[in-house]
């Protein structure tokens, strides 16, 4: 019989002020997950900092856990909320997206459908201020999606990613034997998904399981995340991580 524990998906947010008015949407979309019969999910919302901005955006529900943290990026917050991490499975969701309905089950069927697939993600569509949304034109095939080739992918396309890491759900022990998300000022999430498809084959789901906010407070608009000098460091790194993962031949 499987333990409480591990039928538990958790639900990981980084958050900082600016974004925590946008908490109430992601709650709300959480709020409509239906969930195989015997799961659930606890959201773990790590403010990046210690202010007083984001507690009361943090809803009242004995489901949500609120922990606050030295100010280090969104990839340390979100390293910092695993200690709260006591599921099966970790879901990514930040502050200013909101889930599709069945995007949670989805994840699940494919992890559990197969032990081979160490993490999963959906197609996602832009949501855009004045609320329409825009799809990602190079969505791969729906399905396993092999070791690697989000990598190629990846080092052909101006370093774009075919699938959003902004979607992944991962098992939560390939996620702490990576050591969580990059130490990066920015792309750390990239830098996980990457290091993932070297080591595990993944999943695509080509039903839309994120909007993806733009707005612009959201720190992929700032200048400093396009900066060609830090740009090229970042990715330097992140390759040269997945491709020495890879090159160990360690698998999952």
């Amino acid at each position: 019989m499987v333990s409480a524990v591990r039928r538990r998906v958790i639900v990981i947010t980084a958050v900082h002020g600016p974004s925590a008015r946008f908490l109430a949407d992601a709650y709300a979309s959480l709020r409509e997950q239906e969930l195989p019969e015997g799961w659930e999910w606890h959201w773990v919302i790590q403010e990046d900092g210690e202010s007083d901005e984001v507690a009361p955006h943090v809803p009242d529900d004995p489901r949500v856990t609120f922990r606050q943290g030295r100010r280090g990026g969104p990839g340390v917050a979100r390293t910092l909320a695993l200690a709260h991490a006591d599921g099966a499975y970790v879901k990514v969701l930040d502050a200013d997206d909101q889930l599709t309905p069945g995007a949670l089950a989805r994840d699940l069927a494919a992890l559990e459908g197969d032990r081979t697939i160490g993490w999963a993600t959906s197609r996602a569509l832009d949501l855009l201020p004045d609320g329409s949304t825009v799809g990602f034109p190079d969505d791969p095939e729906p399905g396993p999606i092999d070791r690697r080739a989000v990598l190629d992918h990846w080092s052909s396309h101006d370093h774009i990613a075919q699938v959003h890491p902004a979607t992944l759900c991962v098992r939560r022990e390939l996620l702490v034997a990576l050591g969580g998300w990059m130490a990066l000022p920015a792309s750390e999430d990239t830098g996980l998904l990457l290091a993932l498809n070297a080591v595990a084959r993944g999943w695509f789901s080509a039903e839309t399981g994120l909007l993806y906010r733009k707005w612009p407070g959201q720190a992929t608009s700032l200048p400093s995340h396009t900066d060609t000098a830090e740009r090229a460091a970042r990715m330097a790194v992140v390759e040269a991580r997945a491709r020495a993962l890879g090159d160990f031949r360690w698998r999952r």
